[in-house]
């Protein structure tokens, strides 16, 4: 889901005034007046014709090209170009089928995949379900080291059934594994070329030999990567219309719009909030608003101290001048968020986040009542510690937005700020966590479906910052990922939000569209979070 990608949690939140949530795909109208002034559209205009290159800006080098290791927006941007999955989440966040022409669920606990016949790698050589199995165990492979593991924590085994079948056998059910077979669990690699690779698979060196619609041409470490269109694409629909994608890495955000300005680089996706509005009047291309899951949130990482209280909770989260938040930190462009998973996480079924999200009350913002409960719970003046960090300039604002909240109503906010490094560990070493309440975290969903981010707060749970533990929140997740269907799943997940919203171990401030420069030069490219495995670069070409 979102909140859960480590390394991403961390870049996530640098990105946070760009990245969380809108509407589920539909083209809706937003606030007017200045950077408020949006629509939410899951594409852009379609291309005229192709292009020779195009130069996409992010807003850092990928760590890594590895599908098992990859856990953040710019590996995950550069290979969802080259690397496929057995499923795919479409720009209008739904799931379709990838890399497998079908699914059958015979039962419960056992998941059959059948493939699409004549797949090619870059390399030329054909895909088979020998393939399939040796992708997926790779998760499993401890030498590997895949954050995705715990995705395959219900998986007894992985078996090919057939030339092209690949059957899952599963100890519960577990509905949310098909789901994230249209994301990085679910990537296909050539089982010839991982054994080829080994170690270096995945870096400058070793490369990947994948299905998609590019292939990784050269890594320049620190300069760039380039990919080139792949001739045997095996969906035409989606045949590139550029011959070749060339990434830049600019960390500075002003450097990064500068190279939007400029035109030394044609887009890119996360744009900075500090120059929204210099970006969407410069007259030098257009800013885009798209479909996204993500919620920046803050997550509870000390239950046994002050914030142990639910009441404490309670009244920070009605401190919080939540509007005036999104003003500062996310350039205007954004909504108050009513749950820890965002709105656009209820994309998979059409009319659940009508039915189950938008009911949800407005947060309150009520100082006098948050007081009030401050000194019910006997904690005036009682410290709170709240990590931030130089990672980005948004942290910071909504740090100080919330030491200033809780002091208003009594609680004593620390602010304590770490090295970017230390603010990941946060969210991978447990001892990392002493002596904090409370981070500041860009939860999202990788899929449309907001199961997968409650499953974070399951007793025991690796993305479970601040060992929560509700039983009844337990057996109401395991109630909700046996459930096949998405309708009824949908209103089993109601539950979840419903608890999690009365015990705020994550407390909600707001949810913004995801965010796209296109220079005047192209378009065709979808505007959402799904970019992150959709292969976006495909449809981009020129805008005349």
């Amino acid at each position: 889901m979102r909140m859960r990608r480590t390394a991403a949690l961390v870049t996530c939140t640098a990105a946070l005034a760009a990245v969380a949530t809108a509407c589920s795909g539909a083209t809706t109208p937003r606030q007017t007046g200045g950077a408020a002034d949006y629509r939410v559209t899951p594409t852009s205009p379609a291309a005229k014709r192709g292009l020779d290159s195009v130069t996409w800006s992010l807003y850092a080098e990928p760590y890594t090209l590895d599908y098992a290791l990859a856990y953040d927006y710019p590996p995950n941007t550069v290979l969802a170009n080259v690397c496929e999955q057995l499923m795919r989440v479409t720009p209008d966040n739904r799931i379709e089928p990838g890399l497998a022409l079908r699914f059958e669920r015979p039962d419960p606990r056992t998941l059959v995949y059948t493939l699409r016949p004549g797949v090619r790698f870059h390399d030329g050589t054909t895909m088979t379900a020998d393939d399939v199995v040796a992708s997926l165990k790779r998760h499993l492979d401890p030498a590997v080291g895949s954050p995705w593991a715990s995705t395959f924590k219900n998986v007894k085994a992985v078996e090919k059934t057939g030339p092209l079948e690949v059957t899952l056998r599963l100890s519960k059910p577990d509905v949310l594994l098909h789901e994230m077979m249209a994301v990085s669990p679910g990537t296909v690699e050539s089982a010839a070329y991982l054994k080829k690779a080994g170690k270096d698979y995945g870096t400058a060196k070793g490369g990947v030999n994948c299905t998609g619609p590019y292939a990784l041409d050269t890594w320049s470490r620190g300069d760039s990567v380039t990919l080139k269109a792949f001739p045997g694409y095996w969906d035409r629909a989606l045949a590139p219309k550029t011959k070749s994608v060339k990434f830049t890495f600019i960390e500075d955000p002003a450097a990064r719009s500068n190279a939007f300005l400029s035109g030394t680089a044609d887009g890119g996706y996360l744009v900075p909030s500090s120059a929204l509005d210099q970006l969407r009047g410069s007259g030098k291309g257009k800013v885009l608003f798209g479909p996204n899951t993500a919620a920046a949130d803050l997550s509870v990482l000390d239950l046994k101290g002050t914030l142990g209280d639910v009441r404490v909770r309670r009244a920070l989260s009605m401190a919080l001048d939540r509007k005036a938040i999104i003003k500062a930190a996310a350039g205007g462009v954004g909504v108050p968020a009513k749950a820890p998973a965002a709105r656009g996480a209820w994309a998979l079924v059409p009319g659940s986040a009508a039915t189950y999200y938008d009911p949800l009350p407005e947060p309150k913002y009520d100082i006098a009542a948050a007081k009030k409960l401050v000194r019910e719970a006997g904690a005036e003046g009682k410290r709170v510690t709240l990590v931030t960090s130089t990672l980005a300039p948004e942290v910071s604002i909504v740090a100080n937005a919330v030491q200033g909240a809780g002091r208003q109503i009594g609680l004593d906010v620390r602010l304590k700020s770490v090295s970017p490094d230390a603010y990941s560990s946060i969210f991978v070493d447990p001892s990392a966590r002493a002596g904090l309440d409370l981070v500041i975290t860009n939860g999202y969903d990788n899929t449309p479906d907001p199961v997968e981010f409650y499953q974070y707060l399951r007793t025991g749970d690796f993305g479970n910052y601040g060992n929560y533990s509700n039983p009844g929140f337990d057996a109401a997740f395991d109630r909700a990922n046996a459930e096949p269907d998405p309708d009824k799943r949908a209103g089993l997940t109601a539950e979840l939000q419903r608890i999690a919203l009365r015990d705020l171990p994550v407390i909600p401030v707001y949810e913004a569209p995801y965010t796209v420069f296109l220079s005047h030069r192209v378009t065709g490219a979808p505007t959402g979070i799904a970019q992150l495995y959709y292969p976006w670069a495909a449809s981009i070409g020129a805008a005349k």
